[in-house]
This record gives structure tokens, sequence and C-alpha cells, in this order.
């Protein structure tokens, strides 16, 4: 299997345009250690351009950025990507989807369709963000607490690391976040950011193999 990854940036509201613009850090990283990025932007997240990237380009990392449930990750416009009738189409990779809830079902099916491993929350995903900063996300220090977290399991797969690890170093980013909001001159604010950020990497998982790498 080629050393390819593809990558889902649907950025049609405000949750999805964040995640769209941390995601570039990732590409940015891929591209300096020369892997192929198929990066699906904008109105190109539909199902059947990622069921066809999936099949011609058969990359080994897949990383999904959207909105979700139990049983579906979605692409532009809110519309089903990846569901349990296609998750088939995973076997043999690695998947890492930044998407409410998606690990209880559709993680389950895709390990058990033959995905190596699948990453993703099992409940939602809790992130918050600075409104006067929808037009530069990367500068939103409030943002940074927790999609650095994730950008850092992306990073740690994209290195080549196995997948537990990477799942670790990304818990470790969320506890060390934690740490710097719960200092002596704690405020409310920080307190409940806090209290989502332990929500956050509590309930992210993975299905599959462990030492599944890149």
């Amino acid at each position: 299997m080629s050393k390819t990854l593809l990558i889902t940036r649907p950025e049609h509201d405000d949750t999805t345009h964040f995640l769209s613009k941390w995601s570039s850090k990732a590409i940015e990283k891929a591209s300096e250690k020369g892997i192929k990025v198929l990066d699906l932007y904008h109105t190109k997240v539909t199902q059947e351009n990622v069921e066809s990237m999936l099949s011609k380009q058969n990359p080994r990392l897949v990383l999904l950025n959207g909105h979700g449930n139990e049983d579906t990750v979605t692409g532009y416009g809110d519309k089903p990507i990846i569901t349990l009738t296609n998750a088939k189409l995973l076997k043999g990779k690695i998947v890492y989807a930044l998407s409410c809830c998606s690990a209880k079902e559709l993680g389950k099916k895709s390990v058990e369709e033959g995905a190596e491993a699948y990453i993703s929350y099992d409940d939602d995903f809790i992130f918050v963000y600075e409104p006067n900063n929808i037009s530069r996300p990367l500068l939103d220090d409030i943002a940074k607490l927790f999609l650095e977290p994730s950008n850092e399991l992306i990073i740690s797969l994209i290195k080549g690391n196995p997948v537990g690890v990477a799942c670790s170093r990304s818990k470790q980013a969320f506890k060390d976040n934690i740490q710097k909001l719960l200092s002596s001159e704690t405020t409310e604010e920080d307190t409940n950011l806090a209290r989502y950020l332990w929500w956050d990497m509590q309930h992210q998982i993975y299905q599959g193999e462990e030492k599944a790498s890149f």
C-alpha cells in the first residue's frame, strides 16, 4: 500500500471551518515527509468522491473532519460520506475521525470490516472557540487547547508512530493543557474549559490494532 493520506475538510460552518484550518498543519507535515496527500476540500467532500478516493487511490491513513453520530461521518452540507453500509471501504486502513460519537457503532463496524484501526470519540467532541477569531482560527488560543491535542495525534501517526502511541501522546497533550488551566489563579472560565478538555480526553478511543502504523 502506498504512503498516501486522505483528508476531508468540508468547511461549511464554523465548526468544520476550524477543523479544516487546523488540519492544514497536518497537511504541511505530511508534505514535508513526502507523503501523497489527497485533500478533499469544501464542496468536494461528497460520498461519491470519498468512495472513489478510498477504492482507487487506496490511502493507508484516512483523516475525517466533520459532524457525525454513532454510525455516520458527514461531509459538505452534513451529508453522509462514511456509514455502516460503506465502512468496508476502510479495510486495511488507519482512520482518525474528528467527529462526534462515531466510535460507538461506525468504528466497531469499520474494524469488523477490516480497518486496521479506527480512532474517534464515543461521545460528543467538544471544543470552544472565540467568535471574533472565526476568520483566523489558527490564532485562536482557546480553540488551540482542543485542536492541538488532535493535531498531536495526527502528526504522531504521520511520523510513523503506532496507533496506541499516537493516542497516548494526544491524551498527554490534553492533560498538559488541563494543568495549564488549573493554576493557582484559575478562573471560572478556565475551570469550564478544563472540564471540556477532560471530557474529550476521556472519550477519545481507538478500536483495532494498537500497533498499526502508517
